[in-house]
């Protein structure tokens, strides 16, 4: 198996990598990371997907943010580079965003993109 650590790409902010620890803390959980992938979905052809995994994938893309551990998978890399993940905490919404300069366009709802 072959993982990758690199500092470029995907970004998280630090009050997204905050809440994600936050979270991480409140499970008791630190054999797990936070994994970003796209895949196909959604209106506009191409979904994010946020969640905890504890394995690691054969071509894997490892970002660390202080405490926080960021997976990639390879194919979904090229999709979120110089992407960043936020966490976003108003009165009209709360929970992750991402901003992603490499999406053309996106759904009325903001759940998918192209």
């Amino acid at each position: 198996m072959t993982t990758e650590v690199t500092t470029t790409g995907l970004a998280l902010t630090d009050v997204a990598a905050a809440k994600v620890a936050a979270l991480l803390a409140q499970e008791g959980r630190d054999d797990l990371n936070l994994r970003v992938a796209v895949q196909p979905g959604g209106c506009s052809g191409l979904r994010y997907q946020l969640y905890f995994d504890d394995r690691n994938q054969d071509g894997d893309i490892v970002r660390e943010f202080g405490s926080v551990k960021v997976i990639v998978d390879k194919m979904s890399d090229p999709y979120l580079m110089g992407a960043t993940v936020d966490f976003v905490d108003t009165i009209e919404k709360q929970g992750f965003t991402i901003d992603n300069p490499n999406a053309a366009g996106s759904c009325a709802c903001g759940d998918s993109f192209n």
